[in-house]
C-alpha cells in the first residue's frame, strides 16, 4: 500500500515558545488592570456609565439634609444631654461678667450693676484667708494624690488576678458599693467609728486605756478626708483600670509565661505597660482638677476642725461670696480657679507628652 502523504511540520526555533509564554504573562497583568480602572465608576458618573447618578447611587458628598435625615435618631438620642450641657455650662458663662461689676441681685441686675474693673480680683488677692485656703487646698491635693490615686489601679490588679469569675464579682460589688452612699452617710460612719463617741474609743475605754477622737483632731483632718475618698470612691475608679486590662492581648502573657517569667514580671512587663495611656490620662485629669477637692466632704466637716485646717478653695468662695452675698468676689474666685485648673492641665499634658503618651490631646 502506498503511504499517505502528510504535510511536513514546521520547524520551531529554540527558545521561542517559551518566549511566547512569558511575553503573554506579562501582557495578562496589564490587561487585567486596564480592565479594572475602566470598570471603576469615574467621579460624578455611575458606575460603568457616562449619565449622572441616580437618586439611590452613593456620591462622595452628602448634603448636611441628607446626613440629618440619616442620623435623626442619633441626633434625637443625644439632644437632651447637649441641652443640658448648654443649660448648665455654657448659659452660666454670661454670667462671668459678675466678677467685673458690683452685683447685687435684689436691688441691682446684671445689665444695671455698676462696673468695678479689676477691684474683686484686688480684694481676692489681698485677703489672707484666700491664700491659706489655696495652700490648703494644693496640701489636700498633692495628699490625696499619693494615698489615693494609685489604690484604684492597685485593686484593679488584684481583682484581675482573681480566677473565680464569682468570687471577682462579689469583691468588685462590695467594693462599688460605698460610691453610691451619700456624703453625709459617710461622714456619719466614720463618727460612729473614730469619733470620741465611737466604737473604737469606747472598747480603748473599756479596757483601760484613753479614747480618741479623730473626728475633731486638726493635724489628721488632710489623712482622714483623703480615707474616706478612699473608701467611698476607690472602688468606683477600679471600672476604668478594669476595662483597660480587659482589652489586653492575652498572647502577651502566654508569650512571657513562655519566656520564663513569674507572675510579678508579667505583671511588670505587660500589665502595667497597658495601662500606662489610661494613668497618664486619668492623672492630667486629676492634675486640672486639684482645686476641687470635695466641697460637699470638707463642708459638712469644716466646723468639727475649725477653718484654719479644713479651709480650701471652694468653702472659701462659698462663705466669702455667697454666704456673704458678696458675688462679684465668688465670680472672681471661679475665673481664677478655672485659669488655674486650664495652666495645670496643659503643663500635666506637655509631661505626658514628653514621657511618650497621648494624654488629654495628640500634638
Amino acid at each position: 500500500m502506498a503511504q499517505r502523504w502528510r504535510r511536513p511540520a514546521p520547524r520551531l526555533v529554540r527558545g521561542a515558545p517559551r518566549r511566547e509564554r512569558r511575553r503573554r504573562l506579562m501582557a495578562e497583568p496589564a490587561r487585567g488592570a486596564l480592565a479594572d480602572r475602566d470598570s471603576e465608576p469615574r467621579h460624578g458618573t455611575a458606575a460603568g456609565s457616562g449619565t449622572p447618578p441616580g437618586p439611590g447611587t452613593p456620591t462622595a458628598r452628602t448634603g448636611w439634609w441628607h446626613r440629618l435625615r440619616r442620623d435623626r435618631t442619633l441626633l434625637l438620642m443625644v439632644a437632651p444631654a447637649v441641652g443640658l450641657l448648654l443649660l448648665f455650662t455654657y448659659v452660666p458663662l454670661l454670667w462671668t461678667t459678675v466678677a467685673y461689676l458690683d452685683y447685687d441681685p435684689f436691688t441691682q441686675g446684671l445689665w444695671t450693676s455698676p462696673w468695678v474693673g479689676l477691684d474683686n480680683f484686688t480684694l481676692l488677692f489681698e485677703d489672707s484667708r484666700f491664700w491659706d485656703a489655696f495652700a490648703n487646698t494644693l496640701s489636700i491635693t498633692f495628699i490625696q494624690l499619693v494615698l489615693f490615686f494609685p489604690v484604684p489601679i492597685a485593686l484593679a490588679l488584684l481583682l484581675n488576678s482573681v480566677l473565680s469569675d464569682k468570687v471577682r464579682g462579689l469583691v468588685q460589688s462590695i467594693l462599688y458599693l460605698p460610691h453610691f452612699f451619700s456624703w453625709v452617710l459617710v461622714i456619719t460612719i466614720f463618727q460612729q467609728m473614730l469619733g470620741g463617741a465611737g466604737l473604737l474609743a469606747q472598747q480603748l475605754r473599756a479596757h483601760g486605756h484613753e479614747g480618741f477622737d479623730l473626728m475633731t483632731d486638726p493635724g489628721v483632718f488632710k489623712f482622714l478626708i483623703t480615707a474616706q475618698l478612699v473608701w467611698k470612691d476607690a472602688g468606683w475608679g477600679v471600672i476604668v483600670f478594669l476595662a483597660a486590662l480587659s482589652a489586653v492581648n492575652q498572647d502577651l502573657y502566654e508569650a512571657a509565661a513562655v519566656d520564663g517569667a513569674n507572675r510579678r514580671r508579667r505583671m511588670w512587663h505587660v500589665t502595667l505597660p497597658a495601662l500606662r495611656p489610661v494613668i497618664a490620662l486619668l492623672l492630667v485629669l486629676r492634675v486640672g482638677d486639684s482645686l476641687t477637692v470635695g466641697f460637699e466632704q470638707i463642708l459638712l466637716q469644716r466646723d468639727a476642725v475649725g477653718p484654719g485646717a479644713s479651709e480650701v478653695f471652694d468653702t472659701y468662695v462659698w462663705w466669702v461670696g455667697i454666704a456673704n452675698t458678696d458675688y462679684g468676689i465668688a465670680a472672681a474666685g471661679g475665673l481664677i480657679k478655672g485659669a488655674f485648673s486650664l495652666v495645670l492641665v496643659l503643663i500635666a499634658n506637655k509631661v505626658a507628652h514628653m514621657l511618650g503618651e497621648q494624654g488629654v490631646y495628640r500634638k
